[in-house]
């Protein structure tokens, strides 16, 4: 059996105009906030190049995805993000792999996130449902925001053999072995983060 990767980037979006502000090659799946603790914010969303990366000012989450970035068997996701601007409560950014269906109603993947809390966490969405993989745990690894408001974390997924290693900023902060590994669309993620660099 032949086991591709894309790699993407998840990020937080608007519907409107936004195929027009997305590069050249990407795509994009809007992922609207159902929970009240944790809204959608109004505006705007922008996601550009910049760089070698990308900028995104993001008041609802979405996944971008380029399907030309793919890759099989062993491999290594790596994203370095950029928080700009920390918002108000604390939200989730970083790596989401093993996708599936990620333009239908049975979208499926696993997500590697960080928080401006100093947190991680692993889940697993499969349709509309999100569960959690690993519990949240806080990690001297994570970098905060400095007096700025900014942080830079650099994350990685090393999926080798029924391997998978989490890193953060080169830590590795946990490592699981996937009895049932899935591969399939990777991309990048961002959530509810009001301004990033990825």
């Amino acid at each position: 059996m032949k086991r591709h990767v894309v790699v993407a980037l998840l990020l937080l979006a608007a519907a409107a105009s936004l195929a027009a502000q997305t590069p050249k090659g990407w795509r994009v799946r809007i992922d609207r906030s159902t929970s009240a603790s944790d809204p959608d914010a109004a505006g705007s969303v922008k996601f550009v190049s910049s760089g070698s990366g990308f900028h995104a000012t993001n008041p609802q989450a979405a996944v971008y995805w380029n399907p030309a970035n793919t890759a099989a068997g062993s491999y290594t996701i790596k994203g370095t993000f950029t928080l700009v601007k920390p918002s108000n409560h604390t939200n989730y950014y970083g790596l989401v792999f093993g996708g599936s269906d990620l333009e239908g109603a049975k979208q499926s993947y696993l997500y590697f996130v960080v928080a401006q809390d100093g947190t991680w966490l692993l889940k697993r969405r499969d349709g509309d449902d999100a569960k959690e993989v690993s519990d949240k745990s806080a990690s001297d690894a994570v970098k905060k925001p400095d007096a700025s408001g900014k942080s830079t974390n650099a994350l990685e997924v090393r999926v080798s053999g029924n391997t998978i290693d989490y890193v953060v900023n080169g830590t590795k902060v946990h490592s699981k072995h996937a009895e049932n590994r899935s591969d399939g669309e990777d991309r990048r993620l961002l959530r509810h983060s009001r301004q990033s660099h990825a």
